[in-house]
């Protein structure tokens, strides 16, 4: 248990990420990958659907006992909660509505954030450009732990604490590393959230804003689908900075793990990452692989040579463009 990983700093990379070249190769052979580039209408049906689940929810949970409250918050607020994200994940990328009705995502964003409690939304979306422009650049990217996190979190229970903390670190971390000023959005975002809250406490209680709440802290931080926050770019394999997850889970995220061909293709949605997958198989099908999240995270916990520190980091060079 108290074992301390070997690794004392990131990996500094001098040469460009991977996924633009890629793009530029598979379009080049395979260019019918283009007909996907279009909006996913079906996943705003989805989101609406998932936001009157969760607010049925919040109805029947007002009058249960605590200890069931939390049960349900765990068993089923989690997963939806979780879900949410990568939903407003998807319509960070205008999936939703397509690139030419922008504000339109930004909005249906707002309303997707609300059963989640905390504002989240607008923010995302601005840091998660900067994520895939800027993959791995130091200061910019802030999907990329801090320096304490890297040496503080280096025994295996400090790790899983540190798996537990997620939701923490994900909403301090951009503070620390890249503030940037607030936009109107966000104080929109923020004013909406505070309505709908207000709202839900004043028609159901507290046991209803409880189970929001422990939803969104529970499913984003020792839970399966956390799985994906690991698995997406920390280097279990020295020169590899990004990795697919190929299993069931996909089913309730989006096809979050169809990570290397989002990062290829970031304007193309969840949905259709599976064809991108078949099209171009000969791109994807060597390259490493998981599919099991929840090994994903016993593996990090528990192999002494992985922590926080497993990150690609880049020195960023010339002009830097953030939303």
């Amino acid at each position: 248990m108290g074992n301390t990983v070997a690794r004392e700093d990131f990996e500094w990379v001098y040469t460009d990420q991977p996924h633009a070249d890629r793009r530029k190769e598979i379009l080049a052979k395979h260019p019918e990958i283009k007909a996907l580039m279009k909006p996913d209408y079906n996943l705003i049906w989805v989101v609406v659907l998932m936001v009157l689940a969760q607010l049925t929810a919040f109805y029947l949970v007002k009058d249960l006992d605590w200890k069931w409250v939390v049960f349900w918050a765990y068993v089923f607020g989690s997963c939806i909660s979780h879900s949410m994200t990568l939903a407003i994940h998807e319509i960070s990328h205008n999936s939703a509505f397509g690139n030419c009705k922008a504000m339109w995502n930004r909005w249906f964003g707002i309303f997707a954030n609300l059963p989640l409690g905390l504002p989240y939304s607008i923010s995302f979306k601005r840091y998660h450009m900067d994520h895939h422009r800027y993959l791995g650049g130091d200061g910019i990217d802030v999907d990329i732990p801090t320096n304490f996190e890297g040496w503080f979190f280096c025994t295996r229970f400090r790790k899983f604490i540190w798996i537990v903390l997620q939701p923490f670190f994900y909403a301090i971390r951009p503070l620390y590393i890249n503030p940037k000023p607030i936009s109107r959005l966000e104080i929109v975002n923020l004013l909406a959230q505070l309505a709908f809250d207000v709202a839900i406490y004043y028609l159901w209680g507290v046991k209803s804003i409880f189970y929001m709440l422990a939803g969104s802290v529970l499913g984003l931080g020792l839970h399966p689908i956390s799985g994906h926050f690991i698995a997406e770019h920390y280097m279990f394999l020295k020169g590899h900075e990004t990795y697919s997850y190929y299993g069931p889970l996909n089913l309730l995220t989006f096809n979050v793990g169809y990570h290397n061909e989002h990062h290829d293709f970031p304007n193309i949605p969840g949905k259709s990452l599976p064809l991108v997958k078949k099209i171009a198989a000969e791109y994807y099908d060597n390259l490493p692989q998981y599919n099991s999240w929840i090994k994903v995270l016993y593996d990090f916990v528990m192999d002494d040579t992985i922590s926080p520190y497993s990150r690609m980091k880049r020195q960023l060079k010339g002009e830097v463009k953030q939303d």
